[in-house]
């Protein structure tokens, strides 16, 4: 099973990778670097973003989230609802500490196995 590495480190900037495949970037919003500061603190964080993440062990990770008392929004569903068509799988929406919304998704398709 392939997990997203750390490539860079560091208290400012990270890569996270699986195998050679850049995942996510992460900034620190402060810190200016050559393209200036990410984010502006006077603004809403997160609003309007949802960061989405298939996860290969769905049951696995809803373990993770009921372990941590993460912060559920909406619990585990099925996308669509109903219906023979696509992404037919499961996901669940979460709030990370800064107040992002977290998406977890099964693999396309496998709402059904």
């Amino acid at each position: 099973m392939d997990y997203c590495v750390s490539v860079h480190g560091g208290d400012e900037y990270d890569r996270l990778e699986s195998g050679n495949e850049l995942i996510l970037q992460l900034h620190k919003w402060e810190e200016d670097h050559h393209h200036g500061p990410i984010g502006d603190a006077d603004e809403v964080r997160g609003n309007g973003v949802l960061l989405w993440f298939e996860v290969e062990d769905f049951e696995a990770a809803l373990e993770r989230i009921t372990q941590m008392e993460a912060d559920v929004i909406l619990p585990k569903h099925r996308n669509p609802p109903d219906g023979d068509y696509p992404p037919n799988h499961w996901e669940i929406w979460l709030r990370d500490p800064n107040g992002y919304k977290v998406v977890l998704a099964s693999p396309d398709g496998s709402a059904d196995d």
